[in-house]
């Protein structure tokens, strides 16, 4: 048949699993727990693989002294249930396959990669459609030698090697016969349907869809993921209205611009666009462009975020401050915060907004305008193309 994504009327379910003890990590719990930036391991790969809209539901495999944190963390997600897992990974995705509702196609992905793109997810439900598998896999580009019992070496022929990731993805009858005539351990599911007869179909995976193992992948960031920095400054005047983060904050004087002047979210567009590889705010919405007068800088800001996804990136946290003598911020910054995060597309609690003075120094300390500077965190959504 051929695949038409989410048009397509079968039934693909995910299996995520999380049911191992993580102790390569020397962390002590199970690294799926772990704080990842602003949220869990588990929270971000399950964010990845709902972020495909291919999945009807997922389900997560986890050990019994897990199940009340991870029903904890997962209790704001819909269509994602829990299995108890077993004792090995072979053991685990049986049970969990057993678990699943009746569907058409299961994406089995370990829990420990967090940052697998949605397109290879999509790719492996295409591919497991019309082949009957998908398999994410690399070739391999370092050289690989075997040792035998003797400890003597043998260089292996490189160019017919390949590294094999998860997601993987199979036709849910032929993967659960598989595994329910399967004796033994494995540790991939295309080796247990390999061994059950079937023939293993391969999509391209990706250098990025690493699997946390060991206590400094924890500490590496992804090489797709990016921070850029902002920064702005306006002059202060009368007979303007003050907006800082989408707030109308009441005040005698308010910013001086184009548009509206909110020098906040201002420097949080120029941060986007700099993780993101794009030209300055000033580049894409000129201060002698009639359209954008008097413009919302927060609709301005959505359209950078749309910009930002066309290249292929989402902001996943924001940390900015603002400059400014008077007047007192501290009782807008939640308003801000909210209203900066819905246009991002991210919760308000990874959004942070400051504000400090500069001690009446210079032209904001003499009231004269207003400054303010942000970091963007954003993550790679979208595969770079070789084409």
């Amino acid at each position: 048949m051929k695949y038409e994504a989410k048009s397509d009327a079968k039934v693909v379910r995910a299996l995520v699993l999380c049911a191992g003890s993580g102790s390569r990590t020397g962390l002590g719990y199970n690294k799926m727990l772990h704080l990842f930036g602003q949220k869990t391991v588990l929270e971000t790969t399950l964010d990845a693989v709902l972020s495909s809209n291919e999945a009807d539901s997922v389900t997560l495999t986890v050990a019994p002294q897990d199940e009340s944190a991870v029903r904890e963390l997962v209790k704001s997600y819909k269509n994602v249930s829990i299995c108890t897992g077993g004792k090995t990974r072979t053991e685990s995705v049986k049970k969990g396959l057993e678990s699943l509702e009746k569907c058409d196609i299961v994406v089995i992905h370990d829990g420990a990669r967090p940052y697998v793109a949605s397109e290879i997810i999509t790719s492996s439900i295409k591919s497991a459609f019309e082949k009957g598998s998908g398999i994410a896999a690399l070739p391999v580009t370092d050289t690989i030698k075997e040792t035998d019992e003797t400890g003597k070496i043998k260089t292996l022929e490189r160019s017919r090697l390949i590294a094999v990731q998860t997601p993987q993805t199979f036709r849910y009858d032929e993967i659960l016969s598989a595994y329910r005539a399967f004796d033994g351990e494995a540790t991939d599911d295309s080796a247990v349907y390999e061994a059950a007869g079937f023939e293993p179909s391969f999509v391209v995976g990706s250098p990025d869809n690493i699997k946390i193992t060991t206590a400094n992948d924890l500490l590496k960031q992804n090489r797709s993921d990016r921070t850029g920095l902002g920064f702005d400054v306006h002059e202060l005047k009368e007979n303007r209205k003050l907006i800082l983060g989408g707030t109308h904050i009441p005040f005698e004087k308010g910013l001086y611009g184009h548009s509206d002047a909110d020098v906040l979210v201002h420097a949080i567009m120029d941060g986007t666009l700099s993780a993101a590889g794009l030209p300055d705010i000033g580049v894409l919405f000129p201060d002698n462009d009639p359209k954008y007068e008097g413009a919302d800088s927060i609709e301005l800001l959505k359209k950078v975020c749309e910009k930002a996804a066309e290249r292929g990136f989402a902001a996943t946290s924001v940390s900015a401050v603002v400059m400014a003598q008077r007047p007192k911020l501290a009782g807008h910054i939640g308003r801000m915060r909210e209203n900066i995060a819905a246009a991002l597309g991210i919760d308000a609690d990874c959004v942070n907004v400051s504000a400090t003075t500069t001690e009446h120094l210079g032209i904001i300390g003499e009231g004269k305008g207003m400054a303010a500077s942000a970091i963007v965190n954003m993550k790679k959504t979208k595969m770079e193309r070789s084409d």
